[in-house]
């Protein structure tokens, strides 16, 4: 691929200070909850991981509201009930700045997975796919997204390697689990794009 995005920016409120996650060649990782608000007023619980010296430029008590910038990035791991991606925000700035919320993504990958298009019980069209966006050290994040309506259509015609842009939100979804004990509630996160640039299918 010669061009490949991955960029977020986010405007929230912070759920809770910042706690240790974890330490990596030498240097800590902060996590925190940002709660970012949707036009239609539902919220949208984002996972932030953050260098501890890109943490302490920042004055949290200057306010609750933080604007984060930085890329969506995916790890799989394993426990007891089988292996799961994790995605999560990786801040490289982050600044304390009040205003109106903010969610914006922007990605450019290749499909990873055979798009798979479905309707909901009302009909509404939606095509969810995995991207897969190329980062530094010969890695890629995995990244799930959705996609509605007429370019759900479009992007239902796409193959796996062929390369997409798209343009939208970082958001949470909870989900039920079902287990051998019992039923337990998950949270999914998935690019919902806004637009998207799709290739033109081929002609006859």
């Amino acid at each position: 691929m010669e061009q490949w995005e991955n960029t977020i920016t986010l405007r929230g409120t912070l759920q809770a200070l910042p706690e240790f996650s974890h330490e990596n060649h030498g240097r800590k990782f902060y996590k925190f909850i940002l709660e970012v608000e949707r036009l239609s007023g539902a919220i949208d619980l984002l996972p932030v991981i953050v260098q501890l010296e890109v943490l302490e430029r920042v004055d949290l008590a200057g306010g609750s509201m933080l604007r984060v910038e930085g890329q969506i990035r995916s790890h799989n791991f394993s426990d007891g009930s089988g292996r799961h991606l994790l995605v999560f925000v990786h801040a490289m700035d982050i600044t304390a700045e009040e205003g109106p919320s903010i969610n914006q993504v922007r990605l450019r990958g290749s499909i990873c997975r055979e798009p798979t298009f479905r309707r909901t019980p009302l009909g509404r069209e939606i095509c969810d796919m995995m991207l897969a966006v190329p980062r530094a050290f010969h890695r890629a994040d995995y990244l799930p997204c959705i996609l509605w309506g007429r370019t759900a259509q479009q992007a239902s015609a796409c193959h796996t390697r062929d390369e997409i842009c798209i343009n939208g939100r970082l958001q949470s979804r909870i989900y039920s689990k079902y287990t051998d004990e019992g039923v337990s509630e998950r949270t999914a996160y998935e690019v919902s794009a806004l637009t998207a640039e799709i290739p033109s299918p081929p002609s006859t």
